[in-house]
């Protein structure tokens, strides 16, 4: 990572408040899907776990957005109409086995890593706003790995083993797709004093440490 910069730097102060801007949308997005997926979700457990994942998200929008309020930059959105609707639209299209996946291996255990690689070069208000949201957050992932794991153990071995391919294979696709939608994450990260390079490996790092955590107890 790079030295942290300040907030009365005019490149910093631009470049997080898309990144405050895209964090909040990405919430948002997570919030409605989850809002969807409650009434198909398999049981009740699943259910509930999502109504309080939907509370949680919806808190931090609200605190992002007190917050973009006091950083002062513009909040243009990043991702357009189109690009949030086609977002949902991939969701709706995913049975439950895939919605775990994408959501919880994905976009929340990989996107929040990012995150937290920028946490210690933010300054001080945006590193607060950022506390409670990335706190849980790690309750989220650990629904989705743990429910991945159930869900695994009702399949039979094969399926299991052949489990951690097909699901890189999913990741890959979905970061393909978010990659086509044309953000400039690397100039983003860059401007806030990260080194691309070294969060991107920090974020394969991660992809792979939530695959051994999902597939590693039902090695035996």
């Amino acid at each position: 990572m790079k030295l942290e910069k300040t907030a009365n730097d005019n490149t910093y102060r631009n470049a997080m408040g898309q990144l405050l801007v895209l964090y909040t949308q990405v919430d948002r997005l997570i919030m409605e899907a989850c809002a969807e997926r409650i009434a198909s979700a398999p049981d009740e457990a699943a259910k509930l776990a999502l109504a309080r994942q939907v509370g949680d998200e919806s808190r931090h929008v609200a605190i992002q957005h007190g917050w973009m309020e006091q950083f002062g930059t513009p909040q243009t959105p990043v991702l357009s109409t189109a690009q949030e609707s086609a977002i949902l639209a991939h969701f709706r299209r995913l049975d439950w086995m895939e919605f775990l996946t994408d959501m919880y291996l994905c976009v929340e255990a990989l996107g929040s890593d990012a995150v937290e690689k920028v946490v210690p070069l933010a300054d001080p208000g945006t590193r607060e706003s950022l506390r409670m949201p990335l706190q849980d957050e790690l309750d989220h992932i650990a629904f989705g790995v743990n429910r991945l794991k159930h869900e695994l153990g009702q399949l039979p071995p094969a399926e299991r083993t052949a489990f951690p391919a097909w699901a890189s294979q999913r990741i890959d696709a979905l970061n393909c797709m978010l990659q086509g939608m044309g953000l400039d994450l690397e100039t983003l990260f860059e401007s806030v004093g990260a080194d691309y390079g070294t969060l991107c490996r920090s974020v394969r790092e991660r992809r792979d440490d939530v695959l051994r955590a999902v597939t590693e107890p039902l090695a035996a």
